[in-house]
């Protein structure tokens, strides 16, 4: 009967995955609802091996997405970091360089993308690619907005200096404006001082346009 259970797993996890669109990521604790960790385990590292799905990382899986001429494509570094955090229960926050790349304030991508956390400090290797995870205060890991949180902790690698930089303001302005009130009015509250006088700027100007009325 233990052997007739373990197949009937291995089978739903496998539908479950084919059925997937090609670049999924996955983990062992998304099949939780199908079995117990072990074979799910088993399930994915013998699928691994007959190539149906790849293995990125310890834990880590895809279903490979492929070009007619490359072959399987490397899924972007943030979608793997974000696995790993739902991997290890982890909370991420993107920073520096890697901040400022997803606002589209610099087109380079980052070969080390940087990540805060309040899980293991560590490097993890992805092909020629390292994600690093440094660990950061709860309060930075606490920002609620989807992209002022980004604009935030691009500010903090930028420095202040380039407060006086009007294609970086333009830019920030812009995209801020489409946060959540309640989110970025939460993160400016939390923001470093000269920070959060940049965000109450916005704000006011904000107001003025469409009243947010804080």
């Amino acid at each position: 009967m233990e052997t007739i259970v373990k197949r009937s797993i291995s089978k739903e996890i496998e539908e479950r995955i084919l059925s997937k669109k090609d670049g999924e990521i996955f983990v062992p604790s998304d099949f939780n609802d199908l079995g117990g960790i072990d074979a799910v385990k088993t399930t994915l590292s013998r699928l691994a091996k007959e190539g149906v799905i790849r293995r990125i990382a310890q834990g880590i899986y895809d279903k490979p997405k492929k070009d007619p001429e490359i072959g399987a494509l490397t899924p972007p570094i943030e979608i793997v970091a974000k696995a790993i955090a739902r991997r290890d229960n982890a909370k991420i926050e993107p920073t520096g360089i890697m901040a400022m790349y997803l606002l589209g304030l610099t087109t380079q991508i980052p070969m080390k993308a940087v990540y805060l956390t309040d899980g293991s400090p560590r490097e993890i290797h992805i092909g020629n690619r390292t994600i690093k995870f440094k660990s950061a205060s709860p309060k930075l890991l606490s920002l609620e907005g989807e992209i002022s949180k980004l604009v935030i902790l691009a500010l903090r690698e930028l420095g202040e200096s380039n407060l006086t930089n009007e294609k970086i303001i333009k830019k920030l302005k812009i995209v801020l404006m489409e946060e959540d009130e309640k989110k970025f009015e939460n993160d400016r509250r939390k923001a470093p001082g000269w920070i959060g006088s940049f965000l109450k700027n916005i704000t006011n100007e904000k107001n003025q346009l469409e009243g947010w009325n804080f």
